[in-house]
């Protein structure tokens, strides 16, 4: 029965190895036109259609945005051609960059792996809560933007 475990735990470990392999590649994806908001040639990558409101939390997530992530990804999210990703795009939906996704670049930095703007660093000074309330912000975002 423990040799069963044991092969049932390295064919889960050479999964997770595999999956972590193919994210941690550096070229950039290719997206299709119809589902990514359409490129902006004016402040940021790409054009954001801002919702008619915010929740609560998300209009906190905005001002923690505004003070810590805007700087690199842009006026919402839109990001920064040459520094930084659009947050609002395909690429950041729910079920490719799950929320625990924003937590951990957070925490730990991002190796660069969609894009050619390198390595994302960790952010110092945002709590658990300021985290939760950006990613609410940008959900938000994506969701008027028709990500998800």
């Amino acid at each position: 029965m423990t040799n069963t475990f044991l092969k049932a735990g390295a064919v889960v470990a050479l999964g997770a190895a595999a999956v972590a392999s193919y994210q941690l590649r550096s070229t950039p994806e290719t997206t299709n036109a119809a589902t990514a908001p359409s490129l902006s040639s004016s402040t940021g990558m790409v054009a954001v259609k801002q919702p008619a409101a915010h929740s609560e939390l998300a209009q906190m997530g905005k001002q923690a945005f505004e003070a810590t992530c805007a700087t690199c990804h842009g006026d919402n999210a839109a990001g920064q051609d040459g520094v930084a990703p659009p947050l609002v795009h395909k690429i950041y939906e729910p079920g490719h960059h799950s929320d625990m996704a924003y937590f951990m670049a957070v925490d730990n930095g991002v190796r660069a792996h969609h894009w050619a703007f390198g390595n994302m660093p960790p952010v110092a000074g945002l709590t658990k809560g300021d985290v939760k309330a950006i990613v609410a912000y940008v959900r938000e975002l994506q969701r008027e933007n028709g990500i998800f």
